[in-house]
């Protein structure tokens, strides 16, 4: 690994405190990112989504379980291999501690994949997660919110994601959703984020990004294996030295 210049403790208290004025420019930034955000116009749902559920079927009004806002996470299922998206499963691992406040900050999470609900649950089972996931499969929803695609339009070679025209040749790609509730039990589209949106929710990244070596990415999430198929760290893993 090539390291930096080594300095003077002076020295780097300048190189810090000039680094540290461009992380304020991206707080403030962010904040008036988020603003811009909570600012967006709503689209109201019409359509009659439903989903399988544990507790049987169940409508996406329903899905808020007594809460006013409802975080849908697109969760890839992949059928082409049998199995849950490596991405999705590696965000996934961050919900349950964060859940346990969105459930007393008005908010519910609930993850939606295009498979068999009991397929969905298996493999909740095995990773251990206790966040609800549900399924759309017969429904609509993933094809209007993007994240699923046909064969006819994956034969095109192109897909509508992240808002545009984009190459795929998988059927099912990631992105987060949002709905309010009102009063009245109208529901309400008010954010989608596609590609690297997810991308804060991503507790072990935001980790690696204050160390040295940071992500050690070659590609997108490229380590990122799912949490029971890693084997173990050997000594002077990535090219340090591993705990004893």
């Amino acid at each position: 690994m090539q390291h930096p210049p080594i300095v003077s403790r002076e020295d780097w208290i300048a190189a810090r405190k000039r680094h540290l004025a461009r992380e304020k420019e991206l707080t403030r930034l962010h904040d008036e990112v988020m603003a811009e955000r909570r600012a967006l116009p709503w689209v109201r749902i019409e359509k009659d989504y439903a989903f399988d559920t544990p507790q049987g079927r169940r409508a996406l009004a329903e899905l808020f379980a007594g809460r006013s806002q409802l975080i849908v996470y697109h969760f890839m299922w992949r059928a082409d291999l049998g199995t849950g998206c490596v991405g999705c499963s590696f965000l996934c691992d961050h919900v349950d501690g964060a859940n346990l406040h969105l459930k007393h900050h008005d908010a519910t999470f609930v993850a939606v994949s295009r498979a068999p609900l009991a397929v969905l649950e298996a493999y909740r089972t095995r990773m251990g997660w206790r966040f609800d996931w549900v399924s759309s499969e017969g429904s609509d929803f993933n094809f209007d919110f993007h994240v699923s695609f046909t064969k006819d339009q994956l034969e095109t070679g192109k897909v509508y994601y992240n808002y545009e025209m984009t190459e795929s040749s998988i059927e099912e790609l990631p992105g987060l959703s949002v709905f309010i509730k009102d009063e009245a039990g109208a529901v309400f589209h008010t954010y989608s984020g596609y590609g690297r949106a997810g991308d804060v929710l991503l507790g072990a990244h935001n980790f690696l990004d204050f160390t040295p070596k940071g992500r050690n990415e070659t590609t997108i999430m490229d380590w990122v294996r799912r949490h029971d198929e890693y084997e173990a760290a050997p000594q002077g893993c990535c090219g340090g030295q591993a705990a004893a």
